[in-house]
């Protein structure tokens, strides 16, 4: 297929080079322009475009992963943005996470011009960005999701059709909300045995073992022991997906008294300059307010 990319981040760039080893024509931009032109570098299929109008230039799908809420509304609808290239039936499958109501707002303005609107939010990360095994949620009519699936694919191991538009980003926050608050309490619990004097990996191993385990715990927990903060999710990213899970919460009338909490934790951290680092940086604030280190060997 002719298909666009936007947004060429730590998860951007493995996906559209999926795409590309899948053997799909792959127009690209990124707001850094360096980074498409070495994506593109050795490859016939690619082509590096100057704004994301160029990249949808004759583009059946385009696929965007951007930050937030705003550069996918910018990089859609803004100055030289997708609208000013897509042509009448082409579809614009947004793979960030941002706000439900946008992307039904998003899906009206676009159909108005013939053009399909998909929400496919995605899971796994950096390691399953560069190992094509994301897991989408998708939002769309059921014959634009059929026409979007085999890119998918070609990214991803698991897709779960989730309805119509937006319902792929309500699921994906609430996934990420039960991930955060796991977070949260693992933070809480590992700096609490600690300050008591119980070996770290003595506990983690505890927890791998008992009804607390969880692939969490399993996949981040030995990272703290190592003091290993390097970014697979950012605290930065995360803390902005909170705050569109309050903000559905508010929409839906659906208290949320923990996550509430947990997004003051995530604040903190980036008060703190842990912004950029990932998620398991949060515990980090904890262990300062009591003066101890999580750590193997504790």
């Amino acid at each position: 297929m002719k298909l666009g990319f936007l947004g060429l981040g730590i998860m951007g760039a493995p996906m559209a080079r999926h795409l590309l080893e899948a053997g799909h024509e792959v127009a690209l931009w990124s707001n850094t322009s360096a980074k498409a032109a070495r994506l593109a570098e050795g490859r016939s299929r690619a082509r590096v475009c100057a704004t994301p109008a160029e990249a949808a230039a004759g583009a059946e799908i385009v696929f965007l992963c951007v930050g937030n809420t705003a550069m996918s509304e910018q990089v859609t609808f803004g100055k030289d943005g997708l609208v000013e290239g897509l042509a009448p039936g082409a579809v614009v499958a947004d793979c960030s996470t941002i706000a439900p109501s946008y992307a039904r707002s998003a899906s009206e303005r676009l159909a108005a011009k013939g053009i399909h609107f998909v929400d496919a939010p995605c899971t796994g990360s950096k390691a399953g960005a560069e190992g094509g095994a994301l897991t989408f949620m998708v939002g769309a009519d059921p014959a634009i999701y059929e026409k979007v699936k085999p890119a998918l694919e070609a990214m991803g191991k698991l897709l779960y059709y989730c309805g119509g538009i937006g319902m792929g980003l309500n699921a994906k926050l609430a996934q990420n909300l039960i991930l955060c608050n796991l977070l949260q309490g693992f933070n809480e619990g590992m700096v609490l045995a600690a300050k008591a004097g119980v070996d770290a990996g003595l506990m983690l191993d505890i927890l791998n073992n008992s009804a607390a385990k969880s692939g969490l715990i399993t996949l981040k927990g030995p990272n703290v022991l190592k003091r290993d903060f390097s970014t697979n999710f950012s605290v930065r990213w995360m803390h902005k997906d909170i705050g569109l899970m309050l903000d559905a919460a508010t929409e839906l009338g659906v208290p949320m008294p923990l996550t509430a909490v947990t997004r003051q934790m995530f604040q903190a951290a980036i008060t703190e300059g842990h912004a950029e680092e990932d998620i398991i940086a949060t515990i980090k604030v904890l262990e300062r307010m009591v003066g101890v280190e999580v750590k193997s060997g504790q």
